[in-house]
């Protein structure tokens, strides 16, 4: 990593336990982001209530969401809620939307992992659907079942790339694999979203916001679970770094 890393801002989910309520994030996200990306991520508590979210925004080079067991909640695509939708995690949402929307605007690069993808479309005006498994014609993207986080993260299905996109130009391959870890997917693709990869069954796999000023990338999948040893899954990582140190380098350092 270079003497002054770029930073990169990563809103965390909210879990309670061992009687706190923590601000947190998994390190299989902040790993491939210091390792492969090069830079120093910072987990942005969700109080977004709190502080200025442009103000923070001001002052980073990047922004990364995760993946999470938590989902966008409905009310915020216009679907009734149900159990089928849970778990939720509504500070979250309230932050991740302010950071993407405010991301964009600025030309702040973005990278959007699972249930950050997800988010990227509903910020945006698109929405989900839940259960994906169950409707017809549709795949098993859940994980498998298996207590081994490897076998969970396993790469193990083909992805279409769509010619001359984005993703195209960081992987170099008009199909790629990539692992499977959700049961919920877009549904109707929000406004200035632009497809970059589906799944064999039609499941959006990757998309792009179409005209953006900066990287602004969101994949189904988790390349940061096989950032340093799958070519794939590596050169997102680094395309996304080498954004946010072009970002930086266009606005003075």
């Amino acid at each position: 990593m270079s003497a002054v890393p770029i930073l990169v801002a990563v809103p965390a989910d909210v879990r309670d336990f061992d009687n706190y309520r923590w601000h947190a994030t998994p390190d299989t996200y902040l790993k491939a982001l210091t390792r492969v990306a090069e830079a120093l991520p910072i987990i942005v508590p969700a109080l977004s209530s709190e502080f200025e979210v442009a103000a923070l925004l001001d002052r980073v080079d990047g922004l990364m969401l995760t993946g999470s067991a938590s989902n966008v909640h409905p009310d915020r695509y216009g679907v009734p809620p149900s159990q089928a939708h849970e778990p939720f995690d509504p500070d979250r949402d309230r932050l991740t939307e302010a950071l993407i929307r405010g991301a964009i605007d600025k030309g702040v690069p973005l990278l959007c992992i699972c249930r950050g993808h997800q988010e990227l479309n509903v910020a945006l005006g698109g929405t989900l659907a839940t259960e994906i498994q169950e409707i017809e014609g549709r795949m098993d993207h859940r994980a498998i079942p298996n207590k081994e986080q490897r076998e969970r993260f396993a790469i193990r299905h083909p992805v279409a790339v769509t010619p001359g996109g984005m993703l195209a130009g960081i992987v170099g391959k008009p199909e790629i694999q990539v692992n499977s870890v959700h049961r919920q997917a877009i549904d109707r693709l929000a406004d200035g979203l632009t497809v970059e990869a589906t799944a064999s069954d039609g499941t959006v796999e990757a998309v792009s916001v179409q005209p953006a000023r900066a990287f602004a990338l969101g994949v189904q999948w988790h390349p940061e679970y096989w950032a340093e040893t799958d070519k794939t899954s590596a050169a997102i990582f680094k395309a996304f770094g080498d954004a946010c140190r072009d970002y930086t380098a266009g606005r003075g350092g």
